[in-house]
């Protein structure tokens, strides 16, 4: 069963988002945030598998809270083996129309997937499933409108960045260019002759070796670190 906290300032939006996943055999809301500081308590407290949010909800603001969230240094440690910190929660954000600076704060601060408020009910519990198992989502129009978006940025940290990309072999820079050209994993495997598995190992490995928890963060990293260019 997987747990969800729901954050969300408008009253009737919780209680709707709250019926649309009670309704769902697998899916259980543990609790309910109107704002940022609450949210973070509430998943300290509750440890829920995934957080539903608004990326602009009020008090600490939603890019604060999720980043508080998704850090484990924030949360309580689990009551298993002395000193071991739990997984933190998986977050998945709302927000209401196209890639804004909210989107890519919250991106930044740990967000694991992104979806539009007009979502159908199916995207949302789709959406809310996949985050739980440790994958990302982002709708295609995010996706592109993220991709354009660095595009057109300045790469910022350069030195850390390309010391990050140093750690990455031959075929992992392949697979990176080809994930921030926006490529599935199987265009990826037909294109560069592998197994679509093959394809899923090297963006894990990817992520691990620079640092970052989901897919469309390293695109962000693939135009900082100048792996790849603007057009």
């Amino acid at each position: 069963m997987t747990s969800v906290l729901v954050v969300n300032d408008q009253a009737l939006q919780r209680l709707g988002f709250r019926m649309l996943l009670a309704a769902q055999p697998d899916l259980t809301v543990v609790g309910e945030a109107s704002g940022g500081f609450e949210a973070v308590r509430l998943s300290a407290e509750l440890r829920p598998d995934v957080v539903l949010m608004d990326v602009r909800v009020p008090d600490s603001g939603g890019i604060e809270a999720i980043r508080r969230i998704t850090r484990p240094s924030t949360l309580p440690h689990s009551s298993g083996a002395a000193g071991a910190v739990r997984t933190p929660p998986q977050v998945l954000a709302l927000t209401s129309a196209g890639l804004d600076g909210h989107t890519q704060a919250a991106l930044r601060a740990g967000a694991r997937g992104f979806l539009l408020e007009d979502a159908t009910p199916d995207e949302l519990t789709a959406a809310v499933r996949i985050v739980a198992t440790g994958d990302a989502v982002i709708t295609p129009g995010l996706t592109r409108a993220l991709i354009d978006a660095v595009r057109q940025q300045r790469p910022s940290r350069p030195t850390e960045r390309e010391a990050g990309l140093d750690r990455l072999t031959g075929r992992e820079r392949d697979v990176l260019i080809a994930v921030a050209s926006g490529w599935s994993n199987t265009e990826i495997a037909t294109r560069l002759s592998i197994a679509p598995t093959t394809v899923k190992s090297h963006v894990s490995n990817i992520l691990g070796k620079i640092g970052v928890r989901a897919r469309v963060q390293a695109v962000v990293f693939a135009y900082e670190s100048g792996l790849v260019r603007p057009a």
